[in-house]
């Protein structure tokens, strides 16, 4: 029995889905029934009031706290039971909270950890069409203020280079989907406004884009599809558009009022 990945050329249905998985933190019970799809090329947001459970289902997919019970389907391959370095093999990267950058490697060093002999055996799967696959140099050309100071330390960045920095390194393993938490965290208004600029860019190149942000008009101007979880459940799912008609989903779970979004 093939154990290869299922290319692109045979695979059916959404890029990921995830089928109502139950996923807890010891004996806290977080997720309770989650369901979403997500296709190529589309951003879908989560968003939700701390606590209720966006990061958790962030590191379900990854394999970093895996669900108890449910399906996470990637390409149509099951990621139930399989290690979170598989799954990155597998074309998944993740920009986590906080960008997790190693502060006392160059610019350079965080950037081409990723092409490891570990990670190259993803590239060579994952790989995107001819001319849109990302190596060093072409991250660099994405990320010009890296450029500038590649041979400066990670703890000497500034916190938008540093998230510029997590997102470039998240690129160079060539991903097919990425898992974005709190990209716009601690960053000025011009730098949400970049982040908001790298995400249509990366859609636009074929990337899926799975986003936790509180940064709700950053969110609804890049998403594809919307997603409101509370309390381990979703409440709401629908475009944009959608939610700013859903004046109590607004109200009650997000903290926001209905006439902000006219």
């Amino acid at each position: 029995m093939s154990n290869a990945t299922p290319s692109s050329a045979t695979m059916s249905g959404p890029l990921l889905r995830v089928a109502d998985i139950h996923t807890y933190y010891g004996d806290s019970y977080v997720l309770q029934g989650v369901s979403l799809t997500l296709q190529k090329g589309q951003i879908a947001a989560i968003l939700g009031r701390n606590g209720m459970g966006k990061t958790t289902l962030i590191r379900s997919v990854a394999g970093l706290t895996p669900p108890r019970a449910g399906e996470i389907t990637y390409r149509d391959m099951s990621l139930r039971g399989k290690p979170p370095y598989v799954i990155a093999q597998a074309g998944i990267s993740i920009v986590p909270q906080g960008r997790r950058i190693f502060r006392s490697l160059s610019v350079r060093e965080n950037l081409l950890l990723p092409t490891s002999v570990l990670a190259r055996s993803s590239q060579a799967r994952n790989g995107g069409e001819p001319g849109q696959r990302w190596d060093f140099d072409e991250v660099l050309k994405e990320f010009p203020q890296l450029a500038e100071r590649v041979n400066h330390s990670g703890g000497s960045l500034s916190g938008g280079e540093q998230q510029m920095l997590a997102i470039g390194r998240a690129l160079m393993a060539n991903p097919k989907l990425i898992l974005m938490d709190e990209p716009s965290e601690g960053l000025s208004p011009r730098l949400v406004l970049r982040v908001q600029e790298i995400m249509r860019r990366l859609r636009a190149r074929g990337h899926a884009i799975l986003l936790v942000e509180q940064n709700l008009e950053l969110a609804l101007s890049v998403a594809d599809e919307v997603y409101v979880l509370s309390a381990g459940q979703f409440v709401f799912q629908g475009t944009p558009a959608d939610l700013a008609n859903a004046t109590q989903v607004l109200d009650q779970h997000l903290g926001v009022s209905g006439a902000r979004m006219v």
